[in-house]
């Protein structure tokens, strides 16, 4: 399993923004979201096993057990920033309560350690992972941080044609976004090249087989 701890930054400054944050988590939209909160389209990931809730403060809390689902998720809130990132990979003490603020086992105090080590100033991207197999969780750790990154240059138009991909689904085509957006195939492509978001597409499953890793699984 994966426990995702997400603690928010600055809180004392901007103001609590965990229920504008779990809002839009639970479906709700907002056009214009503010700093710190996340657009609508984050809810387009597989749901989780155990749903978010507040636990502590201005803290938020679920569990999943799909890597994809916590790597989407993940990149999407490092986007949009104001909150630090732990994903906590092992096991869970099971039954699950329905609760997540009542759940258990090592993915979950693994999850603590790694927001903590997020809140660290000297991170460029406040993220952190923990996980059974601590080699592998350094490493999905490094993919995304890495992954983030190079998201975090991307220019306005950029993420312009990117988001319309993610809006038009996966069968959408570069034609289709240079017909909504009035400009040519070619420089839709320019765009994306200069996006590196074909690379992003290919560093994602990567990471995902890391956390899987980093789960330990395979000595269950």
């Amino acid at each position: 399993m994966f426990v995702l701890t997400i603690d928010q930054q600055g809180s004392r400054v901007v103001g609590d923004r965990v229920e504008a944050f779990l809002a839009v988590l639970e479906g709700s939209t907002d056009p214009q979201p503010a700093a710190g909160t996340l657009s609508a389209s984050a809810r387009r990931f597989a749901p989780p096993v155990r749903d978010f809730e507040r636990t502590v403060g201005d803290e938020v809390q679920a569990v999943f057990d799909d890597p994809t689902a916590v790597v989407d998720l993940v990149l999407r809130v490092l986007r949009h920033g104001g909150w630090s990132v732990g994903i906590g990979a092992g096991p869970v003490e099971l039954p699950l309560p329905e609760s997540t603020r009542a759940g258990a086992g090592p993915a979950f105090v693994l999850a603590r350690e790694a927001v903590e080590a997020a809140k660290s100033r000297v991170r460029t991207v406040p993220l952190a992972v923990r996980g059974r197999d601590a080699t592998a969780a350094l490493d999905a750790e490094a993919l995304l941080v890495l992954t983030a990154a190079v998201a975090a240059r991307r220019s306005a138009e950029g993420w312009q044609v990117v988001d319309l991909l993610d809006d038009l689904g996966p069968e959408a085509r570069q034609d289709d976004v240079a017909a909504r957006l009035d400009i040519s195939q070619q420089a839709v492509s320019k765009r994306l090249r200069a996006a590196l978001w074909a690379e992003e597409l290919a560093a994602r499953p990567a990471a995902g087989r890391l956390l899987e890793r980093a789960e330990a699984r395979e000595h269950d």
